[in-house]
């Protein structure tokens, strides 16, 4: 692997083409491309959520009130199995005929929505993508996998072996993990400072309030 990375530049990209598996030439124009940008940016937000969460796990906080069975070290696991198939699912579109992701990967990530969903309330209101650090970190996170998703559906229409349904599969659900993910790490007691323990943030939910009283106020 050294070898292969030690020369960063190669100026072979510079006419607007790259080089795919197959030797073959392709304009970075292409939609493959446009997923595989997507895939990378969304491991790029994934990684920041690592990091936020390990700033968490710094604070030293007292055992809360209501603990609860998940751990941070836990999601950091998780979160590292999904950046790898991420990186896996990079592969899949440079080599089509290899598969990054698997059937039991997309199992793993139901099972681990409905463990997650087992400590939420049921979900009565519309979420606004606010709140902690965190949360909104990893509802960005969820924006960009949606996107992946979208631009994933369109490359599959152009080219439709460049992506194994089993990865398509496999980027939707990972939008619905990141959306529980969101919700569980605003009720987590383990991801408030000292400051919070004694008063948790909350989801911040759409409130219809806010935009009838600012009509009324600045009715003419």
């Amino acid at each position: 692997m050294g070898n292969r990375l030690s020369k960063i530049y190669t100026r072979t990209g510079d006419n607007g083409k790259t080089g795919m598996a197959d030797g073959s030439r392709v304009s970075k124009a292409d939609n493959i491309f446009t997923v595989m940008g997507d895939i990378d940016e969304l491991n790029a937000h994934i990684g920041m959520i690592r990091a936020l969460l390990t700033t968490a796990s710094s604070t030293k906080m007292p055992a809360p009130t209501n603990p609860t069975p998940c751990k941070i070290s836990h999601y950091q696991h998780q979160l590292s199995i999904i950046q790898h198939l991420l990186f896996n699912i990079g592969g899949e579109l440079a080599m089509p005929e290899y598969q990054g992701v698997k059937t039991q990967h997309i199992d793993w990530l139901e099972a681990d929505i409905d463990a997650m969903n087992a400590h939420l309330q049921p979900l009565k209101d519309f979420i606004l993508p606010a709140g902690k650090p965190l949360t909104c970190q990893i509802h960005i996170a969820r924006t960009v996998c949606r996107r992946a998703e979208r631009h994933a559906a369109r490359l599959n229409e152009d080219k439709p072996n460049a992506l194994s349904t089993t990865t398509y599969q496999f980027i939707n659900r990972l939008s619905d993990w990141l959306f529980v993910f969101a919700r569980l790490s605003s009720h987590t007691a383990f991801l408030a400072t000292d400051d919070e323990q004694n008063n948790p943030s909350q989801e911040v939910l759409w409130d219809k309030n806010i935009l009838d009283n600012f009509n009324q106020s600045n009715q003419t």
